[in-house]
């Protein structure tokens, strides 16, 4: 490098270095200048806008005239911005109003307590006031709820496994309580002003319609259940043609049923069954059917859908779902040993099985009857009698000289007298000689009432066409 090219550049480097302060110092002025012009300016609006007080903000920029525009201070910004500094300069916006949150009121009255309650299981032994002082209440209370007399008397008279409910208010005093005696029927005692008043409320369930069908293959138990039938609703199917049907003897493998029944249900849930409305019966290619009436007064029962009573003046078993073991005629005695006419009919089942009247009548025999052991003899008319030997125990209820109901209980299968082990032998008597129990013919009941004729038939047509339709389903998913 030659001495004119090494004075040049130490004159450059100093022209730089003597311009490079004052340059830098300048843009920091203009800098400093343009950001207090902006705060200034800022302030304006922001108290221009104020004054304002409530002008929509989108009109707030227009109608003012202290302060320049938003397009102003935008041409005010772009003035001030250095060169070479345009990509790096900040985002300036204008500041928004804050407005002030409104004073809450507050409520200086107390929040109430929701009120609360406890529910106390009945136990054995317990009274209402054994329950009031397990739960520190007043005996005074007690001795109020009683003296309301007949609308409480259920509270004289718990049962375990019941439920007492005991209400309170939100300071913890006792307000009433509330019995509930099962799913439907509770009783409500309310204080009102020192004294207690007592409500009963019933609940009405939901009523809903189903159906069942099934093929019998083994038996009407194990038909049922595959159907989804519970037992009780077996049985009362079973006793709707316990008049015509023999379960114990005439049940064939291949033997149908169809059923329309209802189902009660509580908030949505289903707590039991109700009636059967309709059944149909295939017992050995002959069909039987009924339908379910009530009567004005209340009383309901089963017809055929022509209007003739289900209900024979007598059952053909009085005890269900039994084996028979030996019928009526001769035969050689299992105990004798010898040749005799056995006059009634052998059903096989366990010990303390119950044993039914087959009819209406009166008991004129109670006690042990030589070979018979513990016997019953019930009367049913002047025509017919029926017996019912080898008893375990009778029922409590059925005495001598007691009139009882087709169906009560009036003892319990068992082996006493000449018996090889428990059995009940049933007997039927017309004008006290002997008849074959299940051959004879039954006298039926009384049919409906002609004045109620035309209501029967109005009311059943319904039921009739479901038991048509589920056996065309039947044969429709036969096929």
């Amino acid at each position: 490098m030659n001495y004119r090219s090494f004075i040049r550049r130490d004159y450059k480097l100093r022209e730089s270095a003597d311009w490079q302060p004052a340059l830098f110092a300048s843009k920091r002025v203009l800098a400093l200048s343009g950001l207090a012009l902006v705060f200034v300016i800022s302030f304006i609006v922001m108290f221009s806008q104020t004054d304002a007080n409530a002008k929509p903000a989108s009109t707030l920029s227009s109608e003012t005239t202290d302060g320049p525009s938003n397009h102003e201070l935008n041409n005010i910004i772009r003035q001030l911005e250095l060169p070479g500094s345009r990509d790096k300069t900040p985002t300036v916006t204008q500041p928004s109003l804050q407005i002030p949150a409104a004073t809450k009121q507050v409520d200086s009255a107390p929040i109430e307590k929701p009120a609360k309650h406890i529910r106390v299981k009945v136990r054995k032994g317990d009274t209402l006031a054994a329950i009031f002082s397990r739960n520190k209440l007043s005996a005074r209370d007690v001795h109020n709820i009683i003296a309301l007399g007949k609308p409480v008397r259920g509270l004289k008279r718990l049962r375990p496994g019941e439920h007492i409910r005991l209400e309170f208010d939100a300071d913890n005093t006792f307000t009433g309580l509330v019995h509930e005696r099962d799913q439907f029927k509770s009783l409500h005692v309310t204080r009102t002003d020192d004294r207690f008043e007592a409500k009963p409320v019933v609940r009405q369930p939901d009523i809903q319609i189903a159906y069942a069908s099934g093929t019998i293959k083994n038996s009407l138990f194990l038909a049922g259940k595959n159907a989804g039938m519970p037992e009780n609703l077996i049985m009362e199917l079973a006793g709707i043609f316990g008049w015509d049907i023999d379960f114990a003897l005439d049940i064939r493998r291949d033997d149908s049923f169809h059923v329309v029944y209802e189902e009660h249900y509580l908030d949505g849930e289903k707590v039991r069954n109700g009636n059967i409305l309709a059944a149909e019966f295939v017992n050995q290619g002959k069909t039987f059917r009924a339908v379910h009436y009530t009567h004005a007064n209340g009383r309901s029962d089963y017809y055929t859908p022509k209007g003739y009573s289900m209900r024979k003046a007598f059952l053909r078993t009085p005890v269900d779902f039994s084996r028979i073991s030996s019928r009526f005629g001769k035969r050689k005695h299992p105990i004798l040993n010898r040749m005799r006419l056995h006059k009634g009919v052998d059903y096989a089942a366990k010990r303390g099985t119950p044993v039914k009247a087959t009819g209406d009548g009166k008991i004129t025999y109670r006690a042990r009857k030589g070979g018979y052991g513990k016997t019953v003899i019930i009367r049913h008319g002047s025509k017919y009698s029926t017996l019912y030997a080898h008893l375990s125990n009778y029922n409590r209820k059925a005495r001598h000289g007691s009139r009882v109901k087709q169906g009560q209980i009036i003892g319990y299968v068992g082996a006493t007298g000449r018996a090889t082990g428990p059995h009940l032998h049933y007997e039927f008597r017309v004008y006290g000689g002997h008849r074959n129990p299940l051959t004879v013919k039954l006298p039926s009941a009384a049919p409906i009432d002609k004045r109620v004729k035309q209501d029967f038939l109005d009311k059943t047509q319904g039921l009739i066409a479901q038991l048509d339709g589920l056996r065309r389903t039947d044969i429709a998913l036969a096929r």
